[in-house]
């Protein structure tokens, strides 16, 4: 028999501050920036990375780490193939979770709502802002298909040909099959490590009633 694997460590929170529905900002687009600012000043590495979780119209759930790319009034955005396994579950079961967790400030975001295509503009702007790399890659990856081991740079190389790109320079227009995502809240979860495991979870529930680009939030604050 296998050894099973046992984790008895209990590290134990010591943040001095404490989260309650009085002092967070009304809106958790608001709030989300002011914990992602405290993040990226505490040198957090990679806070805009972001585990999402999808599932099929069956209800098979999948999950990966992507990167948040931008935070609007209406939602939390990510940029795919839209060919990929993510895209094909969300065109599906147009619902996402999204879960950030910022380990060296003990604080964590959970999100889950409704998703949306970004605009094609908006999705050009930050195609156009890649690095040219980045730009090739998205042309020569069939995101999330079996490739064989010399096939992604037979295609890159087919990609460089067809763009003529030389000295590092091209000017290499965005995918048809590459764009960004939005999640559209519904809820959003704020949550503060403390000790003892009675941790400070506030909660976020958009009321039935409000429009996505004019929400409006039931705060309240839950048991860990």
């Amino acid at each position: 028999m296998d050894a099973v694997i046992k984790v008895t460590t209990h590290n134990q929170y010591t943040t001095p501050e404490h989260l309650t529905p009085a002092n967070v900002a009304p809106s958790p687009i608001d709030q989300f920036r002011a914990w992602f600012k405290h993040a990226q000043d505490s040198a957090v590495p990679e806070p805009e990375a972001m585990s999402l979780a999808t599932s099929t119209k069956d209800g098979v759930p999948s999950v990966r780490v992507v990167l948040l790319k931008q935070l609007d009034a209406r939602g939390f955005v990510f940029y795919t193939n839209y060919d990929s396994r993510k895209s094909s579950e969300l065109a599906q079961n147009p619902r996402a979770a999204i879960v950030i967790y910022w380990k060296e400030i003990s604080r964590q975001v959970r999100v889950v709502g409704r998703v949306e295509k970004v605009d094609e503009n908006e999705s050009d702007a930050y195609y156009a802002s890649r690095p040219l790399g980045s730009r090739l890659g998205a042309w020569a990856s069939p995101q999330s298909q079996p490739v064989g081991e010399d096939d992604l740079q037979k295609h890159l190389h087919d990609v460089e040909t067809r763009f003529n790109v030389q000295d590092g320079n091209a000017d290499i227009p965005r995918p048809p099959f590459w764009g960004g995502w939005r999640v559209v809240p519904d809820e959003v979860e704020f949550w503060l490590g403390k000790p003892s495991r009675l941790h400070d979870r506030v909660q976020y529930l958009r009321k039935s009633d409000s429009s996505p680009d004019a929400a409006e939030w039931t705060i309240r604050r839950i048991a860990p």
